[in-house]
């Protein structure tokens, strides 16, 4: 953790000599850093500059594999929460919202466990280090959540309030429990060394139920003193605990914690325990001593502890106001004039004080990564509690760390799917910074794109669309895959770029004879309305399914119309012509007498327009190829002309 609102930590980049000008790129997440030649004034270093480019990292941590856990999981609670409905009756929606936040901290502490036995069994002492700071992060994030949960989420009022921050202190102190088993699995437990420790730590805890069972293993070894425990046994299991779902009100419970409180006083004072020290220890942290209280640091551990023991033992009916008062005072005496104020102390007590906006901004300030204000701030702007809070440009505090995380979660190559959802619910500039950020996501396959194609589609981010599939159909271009070009092409609507992949089918198909990706060019369907090329190719892909079919005069009358209506390029009109030689050459009169002069027409147009053409370098050999289909062409044509003159002639008669 890094102090609140002091210089930030200096990172030393390897191979960057000290002395040296940088220069460096701001990335989404990143920033990328370089040794530059500028040579300021004064005595420069001498040698070449380091050749490497340095990318620095902003969060570390979405690389962690399994901290992406808690990135993933908590993602799926996220979205859960956005669909909690408005217009749910107040108590049934925090009901909802503490399960919510529940389930936020076991994620938490699901990632922390792991980490921890990954630390235990790594055999890096340096990996062991980053997974031990790791845990102690997320420790100190489940503590501030969960008090956050207590104080603003759950609410609870005053009685209920000391309950759910004794959970807390419990959950928290996990170490009593694994002193107590050892106690428990030795020879002896009650002359174990830390027999007493565990029996007062319990007593701190407000576990008073498994104090007196550890108590009763003392009695075996004391005799003689059975009464004496016996009387702290019935003190112990006569202190009155306020019951939030029974009739009791919290007066009546005050007045019973009393009563209580006065009976431990007057033993106090009647020496009934001085012949134990022990004993009479527990008997003082009854009655509140504060001087004992502070005499037990080394058990207690932290300031947040003693307030709780505190108030367990003074004023178990504090109300959530007070609490700031009481909490800085158990501060100042907790810490001694030498103690440092860490960061987590600071956040903490401006939880107690309720001023949640402070403590957003140290958490933000402190923690190396924005994935645990953005959701928290989420949940409490959610339970109504963060309205006022607004920023002077542009957004809400909510959206604004949404944004920053969202935009985090980008710079990843699979979490940035994540971040897609943060920035629906962000509705003043999340589809801004969408647009923005969807547009660097590298597009490293096709299934990757259509990912990135599916959302902007989801979204109606017209702009987008286009700019993804004119970057996929281009890809596809240079590697000579002209049915995915075509498709990408397609569904950009990019009428141009369609055009020159339509001449590159024709191109092919000249060279080769044959067509590829028929599947595609065979099921166009209306798309081949967004170009004439892709039209022609299209229909003239038809022409050759009804000629494969034998479906002659549908062929003919198709070929026909594709040069009469000028949809076929005048470049390829001679394949074309060329195509209805096997129709001309037909025993069965295809073409009528009308068709074959319009075929004639274009012949002698085509004709015409190819002596105009200026001469080149192999022109010569050209001219021979073409006049001999030419001629091959007038013959077929004046032959089928007279006999489909014939044919119709005497059909009329």
């Amino acid at each position: 953790m890094e102090e609140v609102d002091v210089e930030p930590t200096v990172t030393n980049i390897p191979g960057i000599r000290y002395g040296k000008h940088m220069g460096f790129a701001w990335g989404p997440g990143d920033i990328l850093v370089y040794e530059t030649q500028f040579k300021a004034s004064g005595p420069s270093l001498s040698g070449p500059a380091d050749p490497f480019i340095h990318q620095v990292r902003k969060d570390e941590d979405i690389y962690s594999p399994i901290l992406r856990k808690l990135f993933n999981e908590s993602h799926h609670i996220f979205v859960g929460l956005q669909t909690i409905k408005e217009d749910l009756p107040s108590k049934s929606k925090r009901t909802q919202f503490v399960s919510i936040s529940r389930n936020y901290r076991s994620v938490i502490r699901a990632c922390m466990e792991e980490l921890q036995q990954v630390a235990v069994s790594t055999r890096d002492t340096e990996m062991a280090t980053q997974y031990g700071n790791q845990v102690s992060i997320l420790l100190a994030i489940e503590l501030i959540w969960n008090l956050c949960e207590v104080l603003y989420i759950d609410a609870a009022p005053a009685g209920s309030l000391l309950l759910h921050l004794l959970d807390w202190v419990r959950l928290h102190k996990a170490d009593v429990d694994e002193k107590a088993r050892d106690v428990l699995q030795s020879d002896s437990p009650a002359e174990h060394h830390n027999y007493w420790d565990v029996v007062v730590s319990y007593v701190l805890q407000g576990s008073l139920v498994e104090a007196r069972q550890m108590l009763v293993k003392q009695v075996t070894l004391q005799p003689a003193s059975r009464n004496m425990y016996k009387l702290m046994d019935s003190l112990l299991g006569k202190m009155p605990f306020f019951s939030p779902g029974g009739t009791e009100t919290v007066t009546e419970f005050d007045v019973k914690w009393s009563n209580w409180h006065k009976e431990v006083e007057s033993y106090l004072k009647d020496n009934s325990f001085a012949s134990n020290h022990h004993l009479e220890l527990i008997c003082k942290i009854l009655v509140g001593d504060e001087d004992t209280l502070l005499e037990q640091k080394e058990l207690l551990s932290t300031w947040y502890h003693f307030l709780v023991t505190r108030l367990l033992y003074c004023h178990p009916t504090v109300k959530p106001f007070e609490l700031h008062y009481y909490a800085q005072s158990c501060l100042t005496m907790f810490l001694d004039l030498r103690s440092v104020q860490e960061p987590l102390d600071s956040i903490l007590l401006a939880a107690f004080e309720y001023d949640i906006c402070l403590v957003i901004k140290d958490c933000s300030i402190v923690l190396n990564n924005w994935w645990f204000v953005a959701h928290l701030t989420d949940l409490l702007d959610h339970c109504k509690l963060l309205h006022s809070h607004n920023l002077n440009f542009g957004s809400n505090m909510r959206e604004f760390l949404l944004l920053e995380y969202a935009s985090g979660l980008f710079t990843h190559h699979s979490l940035w799917q994540c971040a897609v959802d943060y920035f629906d619910q962000c509705p003043e500039l999340g589809r801004a910074c969408l647009e923005l950020q969807i547009e660097r996501v590298p597009l490293d396959n096709e299934r990757k794109a259509l990912k990135v194609l599916r959302i902007c589609e989801e979204r109606q981010m017209s702009e987008q669309v286009r700019s993804i599939c004119k970057i996929m159909a281009m890809r596809a271009l240079r590697n000579n895959r002209l049915g995915s070009a075509l498709s990408w092409s397609i569904r950009a609507k990019d009428a141009a770029f369609a055009t020159l992949i339509s001449e590159r089918f024709l191109q092919d198909y000249c060279a080769k004879g044959t067509f590829s990706d028929l599947d595609l060019i065979d099921n166009l369907g209306p798309a081949m309305l967004l170009s004439d090329r892709l039209t022609f190719l299209g229909k003239y892909r038809e022409f050759h399914k009804l000629y494969g079919e034998k479906r002659f005069k549908g062929a003919a009358k198709l070929l026909l119309s594709l040069m009469t209506a000028k949809i076929a390029p005048q470049s390829f009109w001679m394949t074309l012509l060329t195509d209805a030689l096997p129709l001309l050459e037909q025993t069965e009169v295809i073409f009528s007498a009308d068709q074959t002069n319009e075929l004639m027409y274009c012949l002698e147009e085509l004709t015409s327009s190819l002596n105009s053409t200026a001469p080149g370098a192999d022109r010569p050999m050209q001219e021979d190829v073409e006049q001999t289909k030419v001629e091959l062409l007038r013959l077929s044509l004046a032959r089928n002309l007279a006999m489909a003159v014939v044919k119709e002639g005497t059909m009329e008669t």
